[in-house]
């Protein structure tokens, strides 16, 4: 801002009266910057404002003829012009002090000059000086420049004096803005003055997503202060604030996405005495902040058979009445007779019913599609009812008719429709009249009743149950004759359910040496996949804490015992460290045996397993399995031979036909089945795995593992 300039944003800035509004852009006032003249309108500055705009061209300077009249200083200030009383623009007012400048070249001019103004001649003329005054304003991207006449009587002509000065009311501007103010005489006497101001500018404001929230960047610099407040513009009501802050400098502010409505707006200003305030809402028309209001929408039910619709927003809604079937169909609305009533928010609205009913809704809806029902006051009316609705109109001469609301329309009464209301028409309209149906409405065009349907629905009742008594009996005669047929059905459908059964009650006992945590694993996933098919599968892996408490030559005992009862078989899991093992037994069978851990079930077995296998006990009781990458198929002992063994997962369709017995499934299913167990046993084979270079001693796993001797 330049020396000299006057910058006011306080209320005088307004105008000189208070509450006044500045009008056009071409008011021009006067000011006598002499006060010791008093002089009438007539004999001070007049002025005259050209219209329309000139074209901004200076001129070449040219020599005054004699006293011309000349600006001599620019003065501004800033000025609101309000079309409304929150309409308002922001104007510079300026103001240019004039004054006298040159002499006369000849001093007759000067005496006739003097002559003509004497106010004591007989007839004096009305002698004055007068000037075209420039005022040239620019503001990018937009430039004004108006022509002023200005006289001034001769008895104000003094050179080298003041005159006064005139007040041009005034120039738009935009806040921020950068204005060059230029004036000068036409012709031009002397050099133009010219002055630049810079006007005070509001937050930069940005609107812009970020994903599915929004931000709001306020570019400003950082030493400015400045507020910022949100709030929810109600068109029904007072502004409703919702967030204010005083900030300062640039700024990013994140909104959430569910916060956002239609009528969110954002209001900044300047920290500043009556700075002007800039409000933007840009959320109207966003589909989000729409669906956000209706989600925050709630409808409200209060007694007295009155609701209120809370919300941030106005909503451009309708409600109505309807009502609601205990058949849970579509709730049917009441219009007509009732009327439609446009949605007041946040105010409580009231329907002209005379009694509740739990069965009465009311329906929030646009013309778009509905957006919220609730039923009224069900919280102290119950639950609903079958009750039947029906509409009395009533006409001009007293006569009127009766029909019940269902889904199809107003079904009269009495008549030939299909429909339940026509059904017991007669026994409805006798209930109205006899005072067993309740009045919901009653006006000059008509009523609405509620009549209880439940003495109906227990007839209804009888019938249903009569006539399934009758089918009943019909179809136990229907068997009588057919028992033949009948009974080779219920002897394939036993037949199958015991194969079923079979299927699913076939248990199998993994027996294994705990080689190492990696074959541990690799055990538990055999078990899971083989769980699956479906078998009962007893394994000690699952079972740690009855090892414990048992023992594990009881445990296994007890297991054996089960699963050959039960039909099963008792799978032993062959792996380096189990060959070991048997080896040992079948050795040196006079030796005790080494000291296994205590929940090592495969070497308390032996003692039980080898004794069947020598006497021949083996075969349909026991399966021998190994896997591939881990044992060589010679490793097994020949003892063994003696039961069919597999080499897993290559002969996992043979494996798992014999675990499930004579109920085992189609080669197709099977093969499937073995995919199944074959894709879950290939990571804990992988893991379990190990090259020969990396083996040690003793029970080792991988397919070249010693046997210790």
């Amino acid at each position: 801002m330049g020396r000299g300039q006057e910058l006011d944003l306080s209320s005088s800035g307004r105008d000189s009266k208070k509450g006044e509004r500045v009008g056009g852009r071409g008011n021009v006032r006067f000011r006598s910057m002499n006060s010791d003249l008093s002089l009438p309108l007539s004999q001070g500055l007049s002025c005259h404002l050209w219209d329309g705009d000139v074209l901004c061209l200076p001129g070449s300077l040219v020599s005054a003829p004699g006293p011309v009249l000349v600006p001599t200083r620019l003065q501004t200030e800033l000025v609101l012009r309000c079309h409304e009383e929150t309409d308002c623009d922001l104007c510079v007012r300026v103001a240019v002090h004039l004054a006298v400048h040159g002499y006369w070249e000849d001093p007759e001019d000067e005496e006739k000059f003097r002559r003509a103004a004497d106010p004591e001649l007989e007839e004096p003329r009305n002698a004055s000086l007068q000037a075209h005054i420039v005022l040239s304003f620019q503001a990018y991207p937009t430039a004004h420049c108006v022509l002023l006449e200005v006289q001034v009587p001769a008895a104000l002509v003094q050179p080298g004096q003041s005159v006064g000065s005139i007040v041009f009311d005034c120039f738009e501007a935009a806040l921020g803005a950068e204005v060059q103010i230029w004036s000068y005489t036409q012709p031009r006497y002397q050099k133009e003055l010219n002055l630049t101001q810079q006007l005070p500018a509001l937050p930069w404001l940005n609107v812009s997503a970020d994903g599915e929230d929004v931000r709001l960047v306020l570019d400003v610099s950082e030493e400015q202060h400045f507020g910022l407040s949100l709030y929810w513009n109600q068109d029904q009501g007072p502004i409703k604030p919702w967030w204010h802050s005083n900030l300062t400098g640039p700024q990013t502010i994140t909104l959430n996405h569910t916060d956002l409505v239609p009528c969110l707006c954002i209001q900044v200003w300047p920290l500043e005495p009556d700075s002007v305030r800039t409000s933007i809402c840009p959320f109207r028309e966003d589909p989000r902040a729409h669906r956000n209001l209706w989600r925050a929408a709630r409808l409200h039910l209060l007694p007295s058979r009155g609701w209120r619709l809370d919300a941030p927003c106005s909503l451009p809604a309708e409600a109505t009445l309807c009502w609601q079937a205990l058949d849970g169909g579509p709730c049917l609305p009441l219009v007509p007779p009732l009327p439609r009533e446009n949605v007041t928010v946040n105010k409580v609205l009231e329907f002209p019913l005379r009694k509740g009913h739990p069965n009465v809704c009311v329906q929030v809806s646009t013309w778009e599609k509905l957006q919220m029902q609730e039923c009224l006051w069900a919280d102290s009316l119950g639950p609903l009812k079958d009750d039947m609705l029906l509409v009395e109109t009533r006409g001009p001469q007293d006569n009127g008719s009766l029909c019940a609301l269902e889904p199809s329309g107003c079904t009269p009464l009495l008549s030939r429709a299909s429909t339940r209301a026509a059904r017991l028409g007669e026994q409805l309209l006798q209930d109205v009249q006899s005072g067993q149906c309740l009045q919901l409405w009653d006006s000059d065009l008509g009523a609405l009743w509620a009549c209880p349907m439940d003495k109906y629905i227990h007839q209804r009742w009888a019938l249903v149950w009569l006539a399934c008594l009758l089918l009943a009996a019909v179809l136990f005669l229907l068997l009588l004759l057919k028992m033949n047929p009948v009974k080779g059905w219920l002897r394939l459908l036993k037949e199958n359910i015991r194969a079923g059964a079979a299927s699913r009650s076939r248990a199998a006992l993994l027996l294994y040496s705990a080689d190492d945590a990696s074959f541990e694993r690799l055990v538990g996933a055999l078990a899971s996949a083989l769980c699956q098919l479906p078998l009962r599968v007893a394994v000690d892996l699952w079972s740690r804490r009855d090892l414990s408490a048992q023992g594990a030559l009881a445990w296994f005992h007890a297991q054996r015992r089960q699963t050959l009862q039960e039909g099963g078989v008792v799978v032993l899991l062959f792996s380096p460290g189990a060959v070991a093992l048997c080896r040992e037994w079948l050795q040196d069978a006079t030796s005790a045996p080494r000291a296994h851990g205590p929940h090592d079930a495969f070497a308390a077995s032996l003692s039980c397993v080898l004794p069947d296998f020598l006497q021949g006990r083996a075969p349909g009781r026991y399966v021998g399995a190994y896997f591939d990458k881990l044992l060589p198929a010679d490793a097994v002992p020949a003892l063994f031979r003696s039961v069919p063994v597999f080499s897993l997962p290559s002969q996992l369709p043979d494996f798992l036909g014999i675990l499930q017995g004579p109920a085992a499934p189609r080669s197709r299913r099977l093969a499937e089945r073995a995919e199944q167990v074959s894709r879950a046993l290939q990571p804990a084979l992988d893991s379990c795995f190990r090259p020969p270079g990396a083996l040690g001693t003793g029970r080792g796993m991988g397919p070249e593992a010693g046997v210790r001797t």
